[in-house]
């Protein structure tokens, strides 16, 4: 996954687009997909097109070419040579080479809601002690043959699991909400104290699940009227006062995500991990779709007015998740670390969509 664009100022943006009302004529060049249709439209239609700097998002299409979607494989060649040039000719052969399609659901809707997520910064340590006590395991070995699997209660309390996940641990953490929040994330980074005492960073990514279903902790909270509050500082602040009760509400999230160990060095260090299509993601040009509507590895013109972030940007379909579901979804992959922890958080808003599809 090179530099993230939010190394650069941000650009001005054109005024957000005017909400376009459902149109339920189908036209006749419009592509069908099992969740959205395609409806081609002239890249004028595009919020901002003349004033991204296309450069940013150009390393994460190039990454899209290691395992290019279907359509996009002739175009690569001319994607890797265009990435020393400049970005009036950058845009003159997408508009040459792409047509634009604005993204709508199968009833026409052409809005939908953004998210984000990121890749948590954790310290943690190899073993056990000086409060470093919740761990992070590798795939247990009956996986594949106990579908589901334990819960998490389960996982924390019935001594034959706890059996068949010791020597599996990768790490500890000292905090079990931070654990959590790594396995609603899905990856993260460990600056980690070694066994030896030497310090280390390294990734931990996605290995496998539990195949128990997803359950917002927050969203539990709000249902038992114990918060208005459920961002992350919001369940903090509930566990600060309410500490005796922490494994009753973590537990009310069934599902146990494990890891797998990779080294962090090198360009590594500048990408986030592999998404859905295996290629790493790029901070800030990389969204997860509903692959029923968008193709992994189809560039995509993003466009959402705020109020947490007004993009107008390039980015690239290249993972998926659990919660990523309709024709206009998108969950925008922020980079790693407190800042992009901190929109991650917050980033919920309204979103328009086009692919960019060979001609």
């Amino acid at each position: 996954m090179l530099a993230s664009c939010a190394s650069r100022a941000p650009l001005p943006t054109a005024p957000p687009p005017a909400p376009v009302p459902p149109d339920n004529t189908v036209r006749a060049d419009a592509i069908t997909h099992p969740k959205s249709r395609w409806v081609p439209v002239p890249w004028s239609e595009l919020p901002g097109w003349n004033a991204d700097a296309l450069y940013d998002a150009w390393n994460a299409w190039i990454r899209s070419c290691e395992k290019p979607a279907a359509g996009f494989a002739a175009l690569c060649a001319d994607v890797r040579r265009l990435s020393i040039a400049s970005e009036g000719e950058q845009r003159a052969w997408m508009v040459e080479r792409l047509q634009p399609y604005r993204v709508e659901s199968l009833e026409g809707a052409a809005e939908g809601l953004l998210t984000s997520y990121y890749e948590p910064v954790m310290v943690a340590a190899r073993k056990p002690g000086n409060g470093y006590n919740v761990p992070l395991y590798r795939t247990p070995a009956s996986l594949g043959s106990r579908k589901p699997w334990y819960t998490r209660q389960q996982i924390d309390t019935l001594p034959q699991v706890r059996a068949e996940l010791q020597g599996r641990e990768i790490a500890w953490l000292a905090d079990p909400v931070e654990a959590m929040a790594l396995h609603i994330q899905g990856s993260g980074r460990l600056r980690i104290t070694e066994a030896d005492g030497s310090q280390n960073t390294v990734r931990v990514a996605f290995a496998g699940t539990n195949d128990q279903p997803y359950k917002s902790i927050g969203t539990w909270l709000l249902q038992q009227g114990a918060t208005r509050d459920a961002s992350w500082p919001g369940i903090r602040d509930w566990l600060t006062a309410n500490p005796q009760r922490q494994n009753e509400l973590l537990w009310q999230n069934p599902r146990y995500v494990f890891f797998r160990e990779e080294a962090l060095t090198g360009s590594d260090a500048a990408f986030g991990p592999r998404g859905a299509q295996g290629v790493a993601l790029t901070p800030g040009r990389s969204i997860a779709v509903d692959r029923q509507s968008i193709p992994y590895g189809t560039p995509v013109w993003l466009a959402t007015p705020g109020p947490t972030a007004s993009l107008q940007r390039l980015v690239l379909a290249q993972d998926t998740g659990s919660a990523i579901l309709g024709a206009v979804r998108a969950d925008y992959f922020a980079g790693w670390g407190a800042e992009a922890g901190e929109l991650a958080g917050r980033l919920k808003q309204t979103l328009r969509l086009w692919v960019l599809w060979p001609k």
